[in-house]
């Protein structure tokens, strides 16, 4: 038979296994062999953590990052490893003794985990592991009774969150609750409060500190600023409350006070502890401390009259030399006098014209542009001269000026805005009463119209204190603006007032990063972490951060390096009559434009 005629009998032989077939399989293993690398390599460079267990709860394959992650020696992360061995494992390095009964637990717990697999559920939880990672894991079940574990390190970000999270209650530069949960904490002592029991509120004022910032700096009373926080904590028991309200303000709240003896003893400590001279930055400075006293429930049983009363005795303090303490007084009729003056004062002020606006200039660093200016109120005063808002506002507020004063300040803005280049901004502080009283869509709505200024080239701040108040009205009055083609600002982000939610609830346009965090940006990991994930967020969410009161070159930077493009601050320009401000957009160009993109 020729050679030709037996292959071709080889060929029909059944089972007979052919040259064909032999490089049919070799073809068919290296494939298989290259597609098993591919997938190790794919299975080992996947950004989570990855396990597989079969229905005897025995591992199938693992990641490299799984192993990372739990830190597993390799002899637990070969296939046909028991769950248990790794249970085990885990528990020995927290800590806990393998003992019998300790086994018997671990077994429960993979008993159940199994039952709910085998019945379809898929779950997450997160787990807090002994090296200080956060890893979500989520469970799936597979169709023949096993199951894949996914691990993600959740570790940079959930920090963040919690960060965002205290902050919503903390004054970031002290590190003590700010008003919002000064407030919160009042109230809920006031609700504790026993028949016959009684509690303090100090309002503590710095005699002097605006001294410290104009003549040795901002970081230098910023560094004040925290030392006066640590002392007060210092000198107050476990169970009072120390809070800063915001500026050169703070409180306290004092528990279980017997008498007004008591109240005026701790507030005497205070201001002897608080005049003691600071060392600070490599400087000496020196400040006083003035001290108002309310007591509940004597001089009031809700946390507004409290905070009110407390304020009308500082203000006798102030006004008798400061450096000293007060109690309310039912009967103190000089300072209801000197209240009435200066609200008489403050109406005349807007009779006379003796109210001006100033404009700060607001920068795109990456764009090297002037893209708005922001306008800030001051006081001409006939006597004292010119005066910043932190003085006459808040009487405003409590008079019930604000509205009128509020109103001549949009119309008057629209109105400078108008002249000016036609890409500028303009940008106009509302108060919380602004949102609550009076119809505020119909009053923008007006100013705009007699300016012939294009709504979007005006921007609503609003500060976080306004969104606390009668959340669902505001929500519809910021519906009302954004409808007219405004655009709207999230003032101070990060003193501590707003809810996150208020960023997912409603769409800003804007968010502005308050100086607090952007002080020391650039030699503060902590700082750099936070406004970096609120810069995040505000991208996320389409919303663009503006980094406020930037004033080194050092703070630019950081805050560009965190992804703030936008800025705001000293280093640019102060706040410039409307008469300069054509001149300042110039100067601010061509400082922009010798910073290295």
């Amino acid at each position: 038979m020729s050679s030709r005629t037996q292959s071709d009998a080889q060929s029909t032989i059944p089972g007979a296994v052919t040259a064909t077939d032999t490089e049919r399989l070799v073809e068919q293993a290296n494939k298989l062999s290259t597609l098993n690398a591919w997938f190790e390599v794919a299975l080992n460079n996947m950004a989570r953590g990855l396990s597989m267990f079969d229905a005897n709860n025995q591992l199938i394959v693992c990641n490299a990052l799984y192993r990372e992650i739990y830190d597993l020696p390799e002899s637990l992360t070969t296939p046909g490893t028991p769950l248990s061995k790794i249970i085990a494992f885990h528990a020995a390095r927290t800590g806990s003794a393998n003992t019998a009964e300790e086994l018997q637990r671990q077994k429960n717990w993979i008993d159940q985990h199994s039952e709910e697999l085998r019945h379809g559920k898929t779950f997450t939880h997160t787990q807090h592991l002994q090296n200080g990672r956060i890893v979500l894991v989520t469970n799936q079940p597979l169709a023949d009774g096993g199951w894949v574990d996914i691990q993600e390190d959740i570790t940079e970000r959930t920090l963040a969150e919690e960060r965002i999270a205290w902050l919503a209650r903390h004054c970031p530069l002290t590190e003590i609750a700010n008003r919002f949960h000064l407030r919160e904490r009042l109230e809920l002592e006031i609700e504790r409060l026993r028949p016959n029991e009684r509690l303090a509120v100090h309002l503590v004022d710095l005699d002097h500190f605006k001294q410290v910032n104009d003549t040795l700096g901002h970081a230098t009373g910023d560094a004040v600023l925290k030392a006066v926080a640590k002392r007060m904590c210092s000198t107050v028991r476990d169970t009072d409350f120390v809070g800063r309200l915001g500026g050169d303000e703070f409180a306290i709240i004092q528990k279980e006070v017997i008498d007004e003896d008591q109240a005026a003893s701790l507030a005497g400590r205070l201001v002897k502890i608080l005049n003691a001279p600071y060392r600070v930055l490599g400087a000496s400075t020196g400040i006083g401390a003035s001290i108002g006293i309310a007591i509940c429930p004597d001089h009031g049983s809700d946390p507004d009259t409290l905070l009110q009363r407390a304020d009308t005795a500082l203000y006798r303090v102030k006004s008798c030399g400061r450096g000293n303490c007060s109690i309310y007084q039912s009967l103190d009729e000089q300072v209801a006098r000197e209240r009435i003056e200066l609200q008489a004062d403050l109406l005349e002020a807007l009779k006379r014209n003796q109210l001006v606006l100033h404009y700060q200039p607001v920068v795109d660093v990456a764009a090297a542009t002037v893209t708005g200016c922001e306008a800030l109120m001051r006081w001409q005063h006939p006597k004292l001269g010119l005066l910043p808002p932190s003085v006459f506002i808040p009487i405003a507020e409590k008079t019930g000026l604000i509205g009128e004063i509020g109103e001549w300040a949009l119309r008057r803005a629209c109105k400078d805005a108008a002249g000016w280049t036609s890409h500028i901004t303009v940008a106009v502080n509302l108060s919380s009463f602004q949102f609550v009283k009076g119809d505020l869509a119909a009053i923008v709505k007006k100013a705009l119209k007699a300016s012939r200024l294009e709504a979007k080239r005006l921007e609503i701040e609003i500060a976080e204190s306004a969104l606390l108040k009668r959340e669902l009205h505001t929500l519809d009055v910021l519906r009302d603006l954004k409808a007219l083609g405004v655009r709207l600002v999230l003032d101070d982000f990060g003193t501590g007032f707003a809810s996150l939610g208020y960023l997912q609830n409603f769409s800003f346009d804007k968010i502005k990063i308050d100086r607090s965090l952007i002080t020391d940006l650039a030699g503060r990991r902590d700082k750099m972490a936070v406004v970096g994930a609120v810069t995040g967020l505000a991208r996320t969410l389409g919303i663009g951060p503006v980094a406020e009161g930037v004033e080194l070159m050092e703070e630019l930077e950081g805050a560009a390096f965190a992804g703030c493009t936008q800025m705001q601050g000293f280093y640019f320009s102060e706040a410039v009559p409307c008469e300069d401000v054509d001149r300042t957009v110039a100067d601010c160009q061509v400082k922009l434009a010798g910073y290295p993109k």
